[in-house]
């Protein structure tokens, strides 16, 4: 009971004399926590790998399904957070962060039995329900508290805790890898695969291990050289060795929780009245451009403007493109290039990709913010915008030259598409809370605020659904167009039955367009570099929607003001 009544707002009021650079640290620590979700690729080779180790086999889960858990999370962070601003009011950022911890440390821990008795429901209700509540009140506990501590420098105490939660994966990210490499132990190996007496049942491969049948995968070169420790080419036994992900999952539920409530404890709220020293509330300012409003608009009424909703589309389609690309990073740099540059894009460089990922976020949400400060924010969202289309247009042109003529030119060239378009996704995040502030005041903006970030949510769905979706389209598409290219003979010698068994030896996860290219006629183009052409025209038309919805921002109408006598310009500017 006593611990419960120390988590109490009325218990954490700061001291005369409280010095409020105490508070920053713990706000940064909880957003790097949870910012690691972004490192979220990292795990899915190892998840699609789990039974198989070394290859998926036929039980493994599917890239999609794994890809839905970190859509889940997103979906309840923004839900979460949605709702959780009016309970952060009434019982102070202490509670709110010891709970994130719960929930987030928690969810690791459950997804971690999931994946150790190969229960996906599981992983999504641990790390995709629960971890994503965790997410969204750690969200909003440390930035409304540091609002609060810092009402003469709001833009870089908020800062410092955004620039935490995008770079969560800049430290999650090798240190996930790291884990995944201790706790890694590879399968049973029976030898080559033209030393084994291999069979073929339901597009299942099999083999004779100690007197009975048990299900094999078979690994190439390239598979054995992906895995954490390289190992041989050939025949390993399913359902022995570990990817070492359940491990990995438990022992950083355990981390998170410790760090997170350790800071959770750190907080405190300034005394009522309370100001900084020597600062003075700043009276009402002038607008400096037509789009800065002098009025507020309040919460309810706002969701009766359209100004809301075409917001919400602008921040809900940056991010769908932005998010849904996040998802699979580390997969599709290492599917466009991993067979086109198989010296350069390894395991090394797809974990580097990822955490610069992460530094590029850092930097766009510093920079855009920043920059929008001069051109509006209208005018850095119209940048987003047009420059995200001409950008995400122009990787299936880089994937078609690589996979024509591998070079690494076109590697340079995706890199660089890729990190621009990322740092307009972080900047796209922290310039749209000040453009809210232009657009309804700043006395309801947190609460405004919270409700946009619905269109986190929704982004959160659509934008893996949609890369997902597309992607295995057009693997079908390709695997069919690759066999029917294949001599039938050498098809069944490989595979141990024939093409018309093509849908069930893929489903098996028995062929894949690795496996084919091994048999493919010479002068056959690998598709593989090809596999997202259709995801990133989508995109592109998704940006669209948001440039015109950008478009058509105005200010409010006045109908929609409160009176001046209901609220106070001194703390809220």
């Amino acid at each position: 009971m006593n611990i419960i009544e120390g988590l109490k707002k009325e218990q954490i009021v700061a001291p005369e004399g409280y010095n409020r650079w105490l508070v920053p640290p713990a706000s940064v620590a909880i957003h790097l926590c949870i910012g690691s979700v972004y490192a979220w690729s990292i795990f899915n080779p190892a998840l699609t790998k789990e039974l198989g180790v070394v290859a998926s086999s036929s039980a493994d889960w599917s890239l999609t399904s794994v890809v839905w858990i970190f859509s889940v999370a997103i979906v309840f962070l923004g839900l979460s957070a949605a709702f959780g601003g009016k309970w952060l009011e009434k019982v102070g950022p202490r509670m709110v962060g010891f709970v994130a911890a719960c929930c987030w440390g928690g969810g690791f821990v459950i997804g971690s039995v999931g994946i150790a008795y190969h229960q996906l429901w599981l992983l999504y209700l641990g790390y995709g329900v629960l971890g994503g509540c965790g997410l969204g009140l750690g969200y909003v506990s440390p930035v409304s508290t540091l609002i609060r501590w810092f009402p003469d420098r709001r833009g870089m105490a908020t800062g410092m805790a955004i620039m935490g939660f995008g770079g969560g994966a800049m430290i999650g990210a090798p240190f996930k890898e790291w884990l995944l490499k201790i706790y890694f132990e590879a399968p049973q190996y029976l030898g080559k695969a033209s030393e084994v007496a291999l069979t073929t049942e339901g597009g299942k491969r099999f083999a004779q291990v100690a007197g009975s049948l048990k299900e094999v995968v078979v690994a190439s070169a390239a598979d054995a050289a992906k895995m954490p420790i390289p190992g041989a080419e050939g025949v390993y036994v399913v359902g022995t060795g570990s990817t070492g992900a359940a491990a990995v999952f438990f022992t950083l539920g355990v981390i998170y929780f410790i760090v997170m409530v350790a800071a959770a404890f750190s907080f405190r709220v300034p005394r009522p009245g309370w100001i900084p020293a020597g600062w003075t509330p700043p009276a009402a300012s002038s607008a400096s451009s037509k789009m800065i409003t002098r009025n507020h608009v309040h919460i309810d009424q706002a969701l009766k403007t359209p100004q809301f909703y075409f917001l919400w589309l602008v921040l809900c389609t940056n991010v769908t493109a932005g998010i849904g690309v996040l998802g699979v990073a580390k997969t599709m740099m290492s599917e466009i290039f991993g067979s086109t540059l198989p010296m350069i894009v390894n395991g090394g460089f797809a974990a580097t990709y990822v955490l610069m990922i992460s530094v590029f976020r850092m930097v766009g949400r510093f920079f855009w913010a920043s920059t929008s400060d001069f051109l509006g924010r209208k005018n850095t969202y119209f940048v987003f915008f047009v420059l995200g289309i001409i950008l995400y247009v122009s990787i299936p042109f880089t994937a078609q030259q690589v996979s024509a003529h591998p070079a690494v030119m076109w590697l340079v060239m995706f890199y660089a598409v890729t990190m621009i378009i990322f740092t307009m996704y972080g900047g796209g995040f922290a310039t749209i809370p000040a453009y809210l502030a232009d657009i309804f005041g700043t006395k309801f903006v947190g609460g405004i605020h919270g409700r946009l970030l619905t269109a986190w949510s929704t982004a959160g769905v659509l934008g893996p659904l949609a890369i997902t979706e597309l992607r295995d389209r057009s693997l079908q598409s390709e695997l069919k167009a690759l066999a029917a290219k294949v001599d039938p003979a050498a098809f069944q010698s490989k595979f141990g039955a024939t093409v018309d068994h093509l849908n069930e030896l893929v489903a098996a996860k028995t062929v894949t367009i690795a496996k084919l290219m091994e048999i493919a006629p010479a002068g056959t183009i690998d598709p593989t570099p090809s596999l997202y052409n259709t995801t990133m025209y989508t995109m592109a038309g998704l940006l669209v929607i948001g440039l015109i919805a950008n478009m058509l921002v105005r200010p409010v109408h006045e109908k929609h003001h409160m009176p001046h006598e209901e609220f106070d310009d001194g703390m809220v500017q």
